[in-house]
């Protein structure tokens, strides 16, 4: 911010407003509505189409597309910031996609690659006491589990949530698929009972390697401190980076999900990107400060500090700090996975989530002798009846 503010003075002033996440979109939307003070850029995470379904993001293709950094983002990215008519609503600046934590000991000759090797090396483990698998499979969190490692399972298996076209579709053979796989999974006891106990407490086993993998968001090493690996090596500098050291170190790495014979492993992709307001009054000023922070002095700087994960520039991927072993394996992961944006079309994904995860759950924890395609069919239509 002094940065640019001295390169800009007498021109622009960048100043930050901090907002509680939880209220900070609604906010906006009701101000652009009511046409009333809004901010000339706002940093979003994950989801376009509900500021595009209400009127509260600028379309910037033509701009946008136009600019000499332009071609230098990445395709998954823009496409995380394109709404459902195809065009551009925000500037994307990093991407997040969801990997597998692995630890290396318990899984000797590789993180399987296929859900018959994960069988196997499932059952291999249980007979040891240690658990294959830990997920965030509950619904707390308004079914928070969609982004935190479901969406990894399901797109593994070629699975999706809508038609391409702003419907819901979950009765697909693919996610019916998923469905049986975590079914077997479970009923075989190679998943923690606290995947389903809610307030995260399923990273509470992998934190001591009695789970062997957790799939979840490419940023949890934030919240996974005080490690014990299967060896016995202890990480608890309480840092914030104490996996990051474990993976340095060789005893934990990442991984794609499994993946069935032709399809390829599947994640969710996070996307923290900038819009310019409905009502904007500084637009040109908008428009200069995404152009500054393109740049290669200040991109990978603000990558880092403020959003997290890759930066969406890709010449930005050469700055030294992304020449870690953990961003290493997690370019690595991403490059060998089918990651996109969970809710494709659905203009309503923070009406989908939960319905989404709902009936996941019940299917594979709550009730898994239900018929999964009449289950599905119920979700669908109950999100879709106010569809037009």
């Amino acid at each position: 911010m002094p940065q640019f503010n001295k390169q800009f003075a007498g021109k622009w002033n960048w100043v930050n407003v901090q907002k509680d996440g939880t209220k900070m979109n609604p906010e906006l939307i009701a101000a652009v509505q009511a046409k009333g003070d809004v901010p000339d850029l706002f940093q979003i995470s994950l989801d376009i189409n509900t500021f595009v379904n209400n009127g509260a993001a600028q379309d910037l293709t033509a701009w946008a597309s136009a600019q000499a950094w332009y071609k230098d983002l990445d395709p998954s990215a823009l496409a995380a910031c394109q709404a459902t008519d195809g065009k551009l609503y925000c500037i994307p600046v990093s991407i997040r996609p969801q990997v597998v934590y692995v630890w290396k000991e318990h899984f000797p000759n590789g993180y399987p690659k296929t859900p018959a090797d994960f069988l196997t090396q499932a059952a291999a483990l249980k007979a040891k006491g240690v658990t294959a698998l830990t997920y965030f499979g509950s619904t707390f969190g308004d079914g928070n589990g969609i982004t935190r490692g479901m969406t990894t399972i399901m797109f593994s298996f070629g699975g999706k949530y809508d038609d391409g076209k702003g419907k819901m579709l979950l009765n697909t053979p693919e996610n019916i698929a998923a469905i049986q796989f975590m079914r077997e999974v479970v009923a075989k006891g190679y998943v923690t009972e606290a995947s389903y106990a809610g307030n995260y407490q399923e990273e509470e086993a992998f934190k001591i390697a009695t789970a062997a993998s957790f799939p979840t968001g490419m940023n949890a090493y934030l919240f996974l401190n005080t490690l014990k690996a299967p060896n016995g090596n202890r990480y608890a500098k309480g840092n914030l980076n104490d996996f990051l050291d474990a993976l340095a170190a060789g005893d934990a790495t990442l991984a794609p999900f499994p993946a069935p014979a032709g399809k390829t492993p599947g994640c969710n992709l996070a996307a923290s990107g900038l819009i310019i307001p409905t009502g904007a009054k500084n637009v040109d000023g908008a428009r200069e400060f995404i152009t500054w922070l393109m740049t290669p002095e200040q991109n990978p700087n603000f990558v880092l500090s403020a959003v997290g994960g890759f930066p969406a520039l890709k010449p930005s991927l050469a700055h030294a700090s992304f020449q870690t072993p953990y961003f290493k394996q997690a370019a690595q992961v991403m490059g060998a996975s089918a990651c996109r944006p969970w809710f494709g079309t659905l203009t309503k994904p923070a009406v989908a989530q939960p319905i989404v995860m709902n009936a996941l759950y019940r299917l594979i924890k709550q009730d898994p002798t239900a018929d999964i395609a009449a289950a599905l069919i119920k979700a669908q239509d109950e999100y879709n009846k106010d569809i037009k």
